[in-house]
């Protein structure tokens, strides 16, 4: 792969440690505080976080824990208060807002919980709109068969389920080859069996291209499939557990 930081994660019970990988993200002192009328709304109280090279993360908690705002700060859609963001040696903080096109464009994949998908064009035509802009993408029809829908490739979405729908949106986001992928509720949307499937799709992604993926999720059931799980509570980090042992998509309940 072209992306220095990319390389192949294959054994899924080897804890990422800070010492053996390289930091992708250096997360300092952030908050983000929201006026909303005459109420201020803190939605990030202190994160101090660092995410590794090709780890697979999941942060979780409770619907306004905060997790969705980090998220978007990391994508750089959003701006903290106060505090840093760094990516790799990067302060996205002190970024201009075309540096952070940029940023958003080359370096980062995003999927959210609605898939976003543009009705009128196929499968392979949703994920081309992305290569199009990119500098060294995937072939669409190799982004939609890593995510198991090489044979769904001419479907438009009015044809496809949720998940296979999710699917194209995850090969979307993955086929300019990001260094990052950041998922906000990628299930959310979708029942445990379909769901799995997608997790299935996102952990391959994850092994295959050695993306960093951060999900996030207030589902505790996804979090035995990841190397570290970071828990969200009021705007704060509460816990940082990692997994020794973890589970395959399909070992998963919820």
């Amino acid at each position: 792969m072209h992306h220095p930081l990319h390389q192949n994660v294959s054994n899924l019970d080897a804890p990422l440690q800070a010492k053996d990988h390289i930091s992708v993200f250096h997360v300092k002192g952030v908050t983000k505080v929201y006026q909303m009328g005459e109420v201020q709304v803190h939605a990030l109280r202190g994160i101090d976080l660092d995410l590794y090279q090709g780890e697979f993360a999941v942060l979780l908690g409770a619907s306004g824990s905060g997790k969705s705002t980090l998220l978007n700060i990391l994508g750089g859609l959003d701006a903290p208060t106060t505090g840093d963001v760094f990516y790799g040696q990067r302060n996205l903080t002190r970024a201009t807002e075309s540096e952070l096109t940029d940023y958003r464009r080359y370096h980062v994949g995003f999927v959210f919980q609605f898939y976003n998908l543009i009705p009128s064009l196929t499968a392979r035509e949703n994920v081309a709109v992305v290569t199009e802009i990119s500098r060294a993408p995937i072939k669409p029809e190799e982004a939609l068969q890593l995510v198991g829908l090489g044979d769904r490739l001419d479907h438009f979405p009015a044809q496809l389920s949720g998940g296979e729908q999710q699917r194209v949106a995850i090969a979307r986001a993955i086929a300019k080859q990001p260094d990052v992928l950041l998922c906000d509720e990628p299930t959310g949307a979708l029942d445990s069996q379909t769901g799995i499937v997608v997790l299935e799709a996102l952990q391959r992604v994850n092994q295959e291209l050695g993306t960093t993926t951060a999900v996030i999720t207030h589902n505790a059931g996804i979090a035995q499939m990841a190397n570290r799980v970071i828990h969200l509570t009021d705007g704060l980090i509460s816990q940082i557990q990692v997994n020794k042992h973890r589970l395959a998509p399909h070992e998963l309940t919820w």
